[in-house]
C-alpha cells in the first residue's frame, strides 16, 4: 500500500481539564478514525552524528525524517509503514509505503536492496542512500486517541500521550516503554487540515487561551535523552 499526504499539523499543549472540555465541544463534529485509540511505535533512523534532528531542530524552512511506524506490537511478518515525512514552509508532504517489519528494517539499515520498483519507494530510496548511512536511533511510543470530521474533507485531530524514548530494543517487536518526554498532566494536541480549521475549534482554542507549540516528539528526545550523552563522552 503506499499513501501521499499533503496537510498542515499544527500542535497544541493541554491540560486534561482543557482536553475534556474540547472533547465534550466536539463531540457533534468529530467521530473516531479507522484506528481510534492505538500505542503507536516508531523507530527514527538517523545519521551517525543526528544530522537529520539536529537540522530540524534549526527550524529551517525546509526539514525532513525518516521513520518506521506501526499501530500496535508486530512480528517479523507484521505489516508495518515506512514514512518519509518532509516540511516546507509550514506545510507536511508525507510518503509512506507498507512492507512487512523486517523486509521494512532490512532495507533502511542497507542489509538488501530496495523491495519495491515504484515512484515513491524510489524517493525513499534516494533519500536513505544520499545519507550515506543511516541507522535505527529513537524508539518513540505514545498512546493516541483519533478523530475526523465527517463532514470536513482531510480535517484530522489527534490526542497524544504517555509518550516515551529509549536507544534500546529498537524494532516495532517490542512492548513500548522508556524516557517520558512530557509530563503525565498534558496532552499533545494535533490539528492536521487541508487548509483552514472550523470555526469551533477556533473559538475554543481562543476561548481557553491555547496557542500552538513546536513541540517535536524526536527533537524532545534528542534534546533530553540523546544530547546529553553525547556531550558527556
Amino acid at each position: 500500500m503506499q499513501t501521499i499526504f499533503k496537510r498542515y499539523e499544527i500542535k497544541y499543549l493541554l491540560d486534561r481539564a482543557q482536553q475534556a472540555r474540547l472533547m465534550e465541544r466536539m463531540a457533534p463534529y468529530m467521530v473516531p478514525d479507522e484506528y481510534g485509540e492505538t500505542v503507536i511505535r516508531n523507530i527514527y533512523f538517523d545519521t551517525d552524528n543526528y544530522r537529520l534532528i539536529r537540522r530540524s531542530m534549526e527550524r529551517p524552512a525546509y526539514k525532513e525524517k525518516l521513520r518506521i511506524r506501526s499501530y500496535r506490537k508486530v512480528g517479523p511478518d507484521g505489516m508495518v509503514f515506512v514514512e518519509l515525512k518532509k516540511k516546507y514552509q509550514s506545510v507536511v508532504y508525507k510518503r509512506r509505503l507498507s512492507l512487512p517489519e523486517q523486509t521494512a528494517m532490512d532495507w533502511m539499515c542497507g542489509r538488501i536492496s530496495m523491495p519495491l520498483h515504484t515512484q515513491m519507494a524510489e524517493e525513499i530510496e534516494y533519500f536513505r542512500t544520499y545519507y550515506a548511512v543511516l541507522h535505527p536511533t529513537i524508539f518513540l511510543s505514545y498512546r493516541r486517541a483519533a478523530f475526523y470530521d465527517v463532514r470536513a474533507d482531510g480535517f484530522r485531530m489527534t490526542f497524544d500521550e504517555d509518550i516515551r524514548a529509549r536507544q534500546s530494543e529498537l524494532t516495532l517487536q517490542a512492548e513500548p516503554g522508556g524516557v517520558l518526554l512530557m509530563p503525565e498532566d498534558r496532552v499533545l494536541l494535533e490539528v492536521k487540515c487541508n487548509g483552514g480549521m472550523p470555526l469551533w475549534l477556533t473559538h475554543f482554542l481562543t476561548e481557553e487561551r491555547i496557542y500552538k507549540t513546536s513541540f517535536s516528539k524526536y527533537g524532545k528526545a534528542y534534546e533530553t535523552h540523546i544530547y546529553p550523552d553525547i556531550k558527556g563522552v
